[in-house]
């Protein structure tokens, strides 16, 4: 880390608060570091924001923090700040003299943060557009994992796009569940995985197109068994054998639309699905 040049620190004294420097040591007691005048400037490498702690008797730095975006943070007693810094691997606290002071640089820490999580934000939706999904993979056996990586890692920015592409597609669904019978039958786990995330993925995007070409009568018991396949629980799920074997439906009025009859039946299909995930 860079020291600052004695001369600015002394010029700009009357901008700081005065502060003792604490460090917690192996002991789990706070040994005293020094007591100087502590202010926010920016790092003169990184252009970072950073705490300087500068010593009131020889001008010294007995602190230098570059401050973090993350929750690390604390404000104690109005007159305490402390964090678990990871450059020095400890943690670290300043006691003011004043609550004004301590009460003026939490602020201007809280404020740095904010534009630190502001300007992260900003990247990932830059990232995530200029990334944006144009078509989906090809369903077979070996893009598997892209299929997974495109549907597990998308951007919040990329679900409309991702759900539009899914909707518009008339072969995607219909080719991964050929895949998953075929896995299926082969007993091929590590398919079955697989198959198991992407279409929870897709679940999650929680749209009602999906739903609609998902849920339907064609394809909804494979959806079905593709989510019996849970790698995060020890034993195959029987989703299957328990709508098929265990769940009547008794009409209390006849229904004699079948379209009317099937919605009902795809309410129960997808509330019994979110359920389970």
């Amino acid at each position: 880390m860079l020291v600052r040049d004695k001369s600015q620190a002394n010029s700009s004294f009357n901008s700081m608060q005065r502060v003792k420097v604490y460090r917690l040591n192996d002991d789990g007691k706070w040994d005293d570091q020094g007591t100087g005048h502590v202010t926010i400037d920016y790092l003169e490498r990184t252009e970072e924001p950073g705490l300087y702690v500068i010593d009131e008797e020889d001008n010294e730095t007995l602190l230098l923090h570059r401050i973090m975006p993350d929750d690390i943070y604390r404000k104690q007693q109005d007159t305490i700040i402390s964090w678990s810094d990871p450059e020095y691997s400890t943690e670290l606290a300043l006691s003011f003299q004043e609550t004004t002071g301590c009460s003026y640089i939490w602020d201007h820490i809280c404020n740095f943060q904010r534009t630190l999580q502001f300007s992260t934000l900003n990247n990932e939706t830059f990232h995530s557009m200029n990334s944006e999904l144009r078509e989906l993979p090809v369903v077979e056996l070996s893009t598997l994992p892209l299929i997974l990586k495109t549907v597990s890692e998308s951007g919040i920015a990329d679900h409309m796009r991702l759900t539009d592409l899914i909707v518009k597609d008339q072969d995607f669904f219909r080719k991964l569940m050929d895949l998953f019978r075929i896995c299926d039958d082969l007993e091929n786990i590590d398919g079955l995985h697989m198959i198991f995330k992407i279409v929870r993925g897709i679940i999650l995007l929680n749209s009602p197109q999906i739903f609609e070409k998902i849920f339907g009568d064609e394809l909804v018991m494979d959806v079905i068994g593709a989510l019996e396949y849970d790698p995060e629980l020890p034993h195959i799920q029987h989703h299957r054998n328990f709508l098929e074997e265990h769940v009547v439906f008794k009409e209390a009025i006849p229904i004699k639309d079948p379209h009317v009859l099937s919605k009902i039946h795809q309410t129960y299909r997808v509330g019994y699905l979110k359920v389970g995930l």
